[in-house]
């Protein structure tokens, strides 16, 4: 890429030493340590550090240019803008030249379930005789039988995103379903994506430690559905609270479709039933009725395919197959996955008020009448400290028997986030504190007979355990099958 096309393209408020300026740009870098000669590198300013504190080094590894947010003392081109964390977006896309508007792209987005929504809709695209690829938290991959790529983070910074983009346009595949997170719409990872749909599925509190305000959360998840044009869709969860001012942000020209089972919606569903084998209800779409069961269960599992379903409508792809084929589902990763039965053991995601009290409600449903459930959890360090005695209350609210223990503190100090939590508590009679969660797990096999489920939530798919001065490895489902059944 030549230096004309940014200067043509950015908005700028400065030029620093562009005269003479004729190498070719070959690659974008953020990082100085891995900037490669004729890159250009671009001084982000994040939460924890500044990037123009490491121009020199960058420029010591090969940068050619360097995009900046204020003029620095090197003989080297610079062009000053005002927010680098913009200006990386516009400049990725143009370097991949557009790849996302070659391709038909949908987001999802919302506090929980985005991770299913996206593998349930990767599924129905091939089961309707197209290719799909699929990117979020678990990975990036081609179709639902390849194997998961980095995972660094749910939505990829903007340099990784559109150079993903022009990978699966080589390999292809003309469909895209990706996890749009709030942090990426905030911070500009997705801004000249070019989407088809976009898919809500809820907002509750979450990353409030970045956002600050429900109200903040809000405007950074509807950034999405502004991009939503004519042509475009948009996938409304009709009983979230904010579904109301969703709809409000997408253009009239959008196809707007919603889905519920409380309210008045294009995909309803009705008499939502849960046994052993999932859940079962019947789905309403264009007044006609389909009988639909699931092997999934749980009532965020009704949502979730009520929300692929909606997509389903919004592509016109067959009903009947596409019910047919989220029916032979059996989950995804870590999301009410069941590693063992006598007890029922099952590993969850879950690390906000409402995700929690969704598994355990799910979980609940499965419990004999003669069974307790146990829920083993714990919250993140450095993250919003305000949800941690909402999720103790609403532990001790749906669950016989809680563990406390730690997920991933981080800088913090275990205890104190254990206390946190404990605060949501009106009685500690059927509780018990363990820090140490490998030991927790094993409180959980002492406490728990056949008839009992055990709920380990808050990490879910991740292999890790994020501490203080290390990580370590830590798989909750290992550990459940090394400590209930000796694997």
């Amino acid at each position: 890429m030549r230096l004309r096309t940014l200067i043509d393209n950015l908005n700028y408020t400065e030029l620093v030493n562009i005269d003479g300026f004729t190498s070719e740009i070959e690659g974008i870098s953020y990082n100085s340590k891995k900037t490669k000669q004729d890159d250009v590198f671009i001084c982000m300013t994040g939460e924890h550090v500044d990037g123009h504190e490491y121009a020199e080094e960058a420029v010591a590894n090969g940068a050619c240019l360097c995009i900046v947010e204020r003029r620095l003392n090197l003989d080297i081109p610079q062009i000053v803008v005002s927010d680098t964390s913009e200006a990386i977006a516009q400049i990725s896309d143009l370097f991949y030249s557009s790849p996302s508007s070659k391709l038909n792209l949908i987001g999802v987005t919302g506090t929980n379930g985005k991770t299913t929504v996206t593998h349930l809709i990767q599924k129905l695209y091939e089961a309707n005789g197209q290719k799909c690829a699929l990117i979020g938290t678990l990975g990036n991959k081609m179709s639902s039988d390849d194997s998961y790529h980095d995972a660094k983070h749910t939505t990829p910074q903007a340099p990784e995103l559109q150079k993903l983009f022009d990978d699966i346009l080589d390999k292809d595949i003309p469909n895209v379903v990706m996890e749009v997170s709030s942090h990426a719409l905030a911070q500009h990872r997705v801004d000249y994506c070019s989407f088809n749909g976009a898919v809500l599925t809820n907002l509750t509190q979450d990353h409030l430690d970045f956002h600050i305000t429900m109200n903040n959360y809000f405007k950074a998840k509807a950034k999405l559905f502004e991009e939503i044009y004519a042509g475009d869709f948009a996938v409304i969860n009709m009983d979230d609270e904010y579904a109301a001012r969703f709809m409000e942000v997408i253009s009239m020209d959008a196809n707007l479709l919603t889905y519920g089972i409380k309210n008045k919606a294009n995909v309803q569903a009705e008499n939502v039933k849960f046994d052993n084998n999932g859940a079962s209800f019947t789905c309403i779409i264009k007044d006609k009725k389909y009988d639909v069961h699931l092997k999934m269960n749980g009532m965020f599992s009704v949502y979730n395919v009520l929300a692929a379903l909606t997509v389903a409508v919004a592509l016109d792809f067959d009903i009947e197959l596409s019910i047919k084929t989220l029916e032979s589902i059996t989950g995804v990763a870590g999301r009410f996955e069941i590693v063992t039965n006598k007890p029922t053991v099952i590993v969850d995601y879950a690390h906000t008020p409402d995700g929690l009290e969704n598994v355990l409600k799910a979980a609940r449903e499965i419990t004999p009448k003669d069974g307790k459930l146990i829920c083993v959890f714990g919250c993140g360090g450095d993250r919003d400290a305000t949800k941690r005695p909402k999720m103790g209350a609403i532990a001790e609210e749906f669950a016989d028997k809680v563990i406390v223990t730690s997920d991933n503190p981080r800088s913090e100090d275990p205890q104190q986030i254990i206390t946190d939590i404990l605060a949501g508590f009106k009685s500690v009679n059927n509780i018990v504190v363990e820090p140490d969660r490998e030991l927790a797990i094993k409180e959980s096999y002492k406490l728990a007979n056949a008839n009992d489920v055990v709920l380990v939530a808050g990490k879910g798919h991740e292999d890790y355990q994020i501490l203080a001065t290390e990580t370590i490895h830590f798989d909750d489902r290992e550990k459940v099958r090394e400590i209930f059944i000796g694997d």
